[in-house]
């Protein structure tokens, strides 16, 4: 197992980040920055983070989002805790924040307002859109998925759905840490800071940006991904003995020869009809059918470890609790305790890259509301 770094070792210790912001985007940007070593101190407003306490499907993202911060709180809305965090963001390398538009320029901490007092700070926007017909509106991730083609290539035909995760939030996060570290680069050439923004809609619209060439290329639309025209005869979920699933690729002629052989179908092997991918992609749907009712009596694990045994691309469809102990997860440090701020103890995702070997991870405990405001406020005296 990689071992975490000391705070001393890692790239951005000595950067000072103040972070006004909730939900996922904003605090994705603070965490990286702060699992890289950066000192991110986050401004709750009283009473916390109201995304401390969402229920259902937004229940996790606080302790997902935050770790390795310290936790203020200021009543922003106040002249002064206003000045306090002026006083703040003036000892800060970098500033974030995630707020509706508007919202910081009516408070004189918009980039624009801060840019003359501090020249050297980095300010990082996390918005629903980069500046431009859309800029003034309100934007969630289902929002910009919505609109951005994500949706429309997930869902079935007449079923727009949206991905599974928050996935233009974190990216956007990330996006947004990205810049940061090329501004600090920059910063040391310039001693400027300059404003970086990061937008949902921009993001989402990067990840449908491949189904737009295609279409450049072909001038077709291209068909939302359950409606795809398959690259290749065998790339799907297949159902095993006691309704297990398991998806499946042979993406070669070597790998069709590999499972066939698995499955002892010599018939499909020999049949002159499925030599070539092609082939094989003409005759999808049958072909499916074909390995379905091989596969059908088969014990997942036992056939698992057989078609590893044999190099092909496999997968158990797996739901997130199960990753709570993937042994892969576990094993390879990526999945690691913090305290929580209640005190209980809960494994967490690492960021997913090493640096020479190691792993940032978890230095801090979640902070608790309020929990580093005196230590962070004698700084100002």
């Amino acid at each position: 197992m990689t071992t975490t770094p000391s705070s001393s070792a890692l790239p951005l210790d000595g950067i000072r980040v103040i972070e006004f912001s909730h939900m996922v985007m904003g605090p994705t940007c603070g965490m990286i920055l702060a699992d890289l070593g950066a000192e991110v101190i986050k401004i709750e407003p009283p009473g916390g983070d109201k995304t401390r306490k969402l229920p259902g499907l937004g229940m996790g993202f606080f302790r997902t989002f935050n770790r390795n911060k310290k936790s203020v709180v200021l009543d922003i809305d106040t002249p002064e805790d206003r000045e306090k965090a002026l006083a703040l963001i003036g000892q800060s390398d970098v500033m974030i924040e995630n707020f509706r538009p508007g919202r910081m320029a009516a408070l004189g901490l918009d980039h624009l307002s801060l840019r003359e007092r501090f020249p050297e700070l980095i300010y990082v926007a996390h918005k629903g859109f980069l500046p431009g017909p859309y800029e003034n509106r309100l934007a969630l991730d289902e929002v910009v998925q919505m609109m951005g083609g994500l949706a429309y290539m997930t869902g079935p035909v007449g079923r727009p759905l949206r991905a599974g995760s928050s996935v233009n939030d974190i990216m956007g996060g990330m996006f947004g840490a990205i810049g940061v570290i090329a501004a600090l680069y920059e910063r040391k050439k310039t001693s400027r800071g300059q404003e970086i923004q990061s937008a949902l809609f921009e993001n989402c619209v990067l990840l449908s940006a491949q189904h737009m060439q295609q279409f450049a290329m072909s001038g077709e639309a291209p068909p939302p991904i359950p409606s795809r025209i398959a690259a290749w005869g065998v790339y799907d979920v297949f159902t095993l003995k006691n309704g297990e699933q398991l998806f499946i690729g042979a993406v070669s002629d070597k790998q069709w020869v590999k499972l066939c052989q698995l499955l002892d179908r010599p018939d499909l092997l020999a049949d002159p009809a499925l030599q070539t991918n092609a082939q094989r992609v003409a005759a999808r749907p049958t072909l499916l059918a074909q390995l379905g009712d091989s596969l059908q009596h088969l014990e997942i694990d036992a056939f698992s470890a057989q078609i590893e045994a044999a190099g092909l691309p496999y997968a158990p469809i797996r739901r997130p609790d199960q990753l709570m102990d993937d042994p892969h997860l576990k094993a390879s440090g990526g999945l690691v305790p913090m305290v929580t701020d209640t005190g209980e103890t809960t494994d967490v995702v690492l960021l997913p890259f090493t640096m020479d070997g190691r792993r940032p991870g978890v230095r801090h405990a979640l902070p608790a509301i309020g929990e580093h405001t005196h230590e962070i406020l004698e700084r100002l005296r």
